[in-house]
């Protein structure tokens, strides 16, 4: 099975749209890191704070209680922000494939 790759980067390929190519990489490499980062902090500061402000202190759960509902909390998170993620990164692609397309 012959595979054929086209190189990344052909001598004969204008300059200019190097630098598309290299700015749609930079971008999407953004988005990632943004999507990484908010999976990390969002989830674990939604956790210990609805822990301590709203389950122990406003409603007046015990310390156990507490802990499987902050978890649930952090978990719904961290599917929101996997959603969001795959609802950007759909977009940015399809806008990418109609860019390409018209040219």
């Amino acid at each position: 099975m012959e595979c054929s790759q086209e190189p990344l980067w052909d001598p004969q390929t204008p300059a200019l749209e190097i630098l598309i190519n290299e700015g749609s990489l930079t971008s999407t490499l953004r988005t990632l890191l943004f999507f990484t980062a908010l999976m990390i902090i969002l989830p674990i500061g939604l956790y210990f704070s609805s822990k301590v402000y709203v389950f122990e202190g406003t409603l007046g759960m015990s310390n156990r209680d507490s802990y499987f509902y902050a978890a649930i909390v952090a978990v719904v998170t961290v599917h929101v922000v996997l959603a969001l993620f795959v609802y950007v990164a759909w977009n940015e692609g399809s806008r990418q494939w109609r860019e390409g397309k018209q040219d």
